[in-house]
């Protein structure tokens, strides 16, 4: 922090190149939904019925007219038999095995600020690794149906994370590693100083 308590330039800099990605990303997303929708020959009627995601709101996801929050797209991408990282990266990502640092997608969900950066390059490997920034007393909640075709573990890197499984509560601190069991209703809290966590996840 400089003088005075201002913070330095370069970090609204930062923090506009953040918005600025997401909100390109953003928009990509809502191409992608509309591309995997027509090519499984559905109506938005049939993918509001499989998401629960009212036509509305899907038509303007599509058009990209809003920014959908993580909720939203957990339950989109579950209706299309992926994970949310899948549909991020079939949104941005193209083929070759190096994803560099500048071109890793990010998304940020526009109700928590929940950060998510997409760390794993495009192949046809089954695992994906996805880095999250959630803020301090953020909460971000998805259902067993999102879980049902993955296998998943998440490694604390900074702050502290409330991770509810189900009817189980589990604090984790920097460097402990959790294997997720059965798929359950699943929420993500953290604490005061925040958490930056990795997520490895295997499909099928």
């Amino acid at each position: 922090m400089s003088r005075g308590g201002s913070f330095p330039t370069s970090i609204f800099r930062y923090n506009r190149r953040m918005d600025d990605i997401a909100n390109d990303i953003s928009s990509t997303i809502g191409r992608r939904i509309h591309a995997e929708r027509i090519m499984r020959d559905w109506s938005l009627a049939e993918l509001a019925e499989r998401s629960g995601v009212s036509k509305a709101m899907l038509s303007t996801i599509e058009r990209g007219k809003t920014s959908p929050t993580a909720a939203l797209l957990v339950r989109i991408a579950s209706a299309f038999g992926m994970t949310l990282s899948t549909l991020i990266a079939r949104a941005e990502l193209q083929g070759g095995g190096l994803l560099r640092e500048a071109d890793q997608p990010v998304w940020r969900d526009p109700d928590t600020g929940y950060v998510r950066r997409h760390l794993s390059p495009a192949s046809d490997m089954p695992l994906e690794l996805i880095r999250v920034q959630l803020p301090a007393g953020a909460k971000v909640s998805f259902p067993a149906a999102s879980y049902a075709f993955i296998k998943q573990q998440i490694w604390l890197i900074s702050g502290r994370l409330e991770f509810v499984e189900g009817d189980v509560v589990h604090g984790l601190e920097p460097g402990d590693c959790l294997a997720l069991g059965a798929p359950s209703d699943c929420t993500f809290h953290a604490l005061e100083t925040g958490a930056d966590y990795l997520v490895a996840l295997v499909r099928g």
